[in-house]
């Protein structure tokens, strides 16, 4: 595959949870040469494998893959150290004469790597910082968080989830600290021009199927042992307070080991929630500089062939 020589390439494979954004950046990797690095937040941690849908190696087809197994849940992973540690491993894949390809559905991930989104020194351990995680530790401090938050920047609390305590917090520390929104911030950082020969591909299949996906994967995650690695991960030291154990699958599995709810509601309010964060990820997605690839059409990859060789000739060998 041959790019301009400028700029190194990236190609980001985006898209709502089920879409099936692996196995279609494993076949890209395969015809054009390329190494994948994992753009998803939760893929990152280590024993965190049937709730974050995380790929097999069999899945991966011999195709390396990089961000994946990489911190414990106990640790901390941001978009700060993501874009950092991805955007080395986007200058090595590419000086092994590999094409970078980044797969992922967190789009704030994947937008401040392909644009070299800088970040404001955030204040870990300062006052504000420990006040609002206190606030944040009880269930109506959280909803008085993103009360305050819907108050101040309603941009921002429409693309973060309630329980996205990390988040919500972070968009009310700024705007107390900076006295702007973050949205703001966020909206001017999309300005930027991308220190890369960007390629960016969102895939979109109809909703009805997307959700029907959403759902047969829910039931697959179930019959793996999704409720054994729970009990595992709490067993380890795992607890619910810890941004790795409030990713979808973990939280409501949690509830019903407290007998908060049963397993069966457990099942359900995952599988609304998940189709709920699938819309909120279209919604970002849609804001962003991106061809779209319809995966219910006859040959995606096809489509997202031609669309790099459009770019520049000779592309695809």
């Amino acid at each position: 595959m041959s790019m301009m020589k400028d700029k190194c390439p990236l190609i980001l494979i985006a898209g709502p949870t089920a879409s099936g954004k692996s196995d279609l950046a494993v076949r890209l990797a395969e015809k054009i040469g390329g190494e994948i690095i994992s753009g998803d937040s939760m893929q990152v941690y280590k024993g965190m494998d049937i709730g974050t849908a995380k790929i097999t190696a069999e899945e991966m087809r011999g195709i390396p893959h990089h961000l994946i197994d990489v911190v414990e849940p106990w640790e901390e992973w941001n978009v700060a150290r993501f874009t950092e540690e991805a955007a080395c491993l986007v200058e090595e894949i590419h000086a092994r004469g590999a094409v970078p390809i980044v797969c992922g559905g967190t789009g704030f991930y994947l937008h401040a790597l392909a644009y070299g989104a800088d970040f404001e020194p955030e204040e870990t351990g300062g006052e504000l910082r420990r006040q609002l995680e206190e606030q944040a530790a009880t269930e109506e401090g959280r909803a008085a968080l993103y009360a305050e938050l819907c108050g101040i920047d309603p941009e921002s609390a429409r693309m973060i989830h309630p329980n996205n305590s990390k988040r919500v917090i972070r968009a009310i520390e700024y705007y107390r600290q900076c006295g702007r929104k973050i949205s703001e911030h966020n909206s001017e950082l999309k300005q930027k021009e991308s220190p890369y020969e960007l390629y960016y591909f969102v895939l979109s299949r109809k909703r009805e199927e997307l959700y029907e996906r959403i759902e047969q994967r829910v039931d697959r995650m179930m019959a793996d042992g999704l409720v054994e690695e729970v009990k595992r991960l709490r067993e380890a030291g795992c607890s619910r307070n810890m941004v790795s154990m409030q990713g979808l699958g973990y939280k409501e599995i949690l509830d019903a080991l407290d007998g908060i709810t049963s397993l069966e509601e457990a099942v359900r309010i995952l599988k609304r929630d998940t189709r709920h964060f699938a819309k909120r990820q279209l919604t970002w997605f849609r804001r962003e500089d991106a061809i779209w690839i319809d995966m219910d059409a006859e040959d995606p990859l096809a489509e997202v062939l031609k669309n790099i060789s459009c770019r520049n000739t000779p592309h695809v060998v």
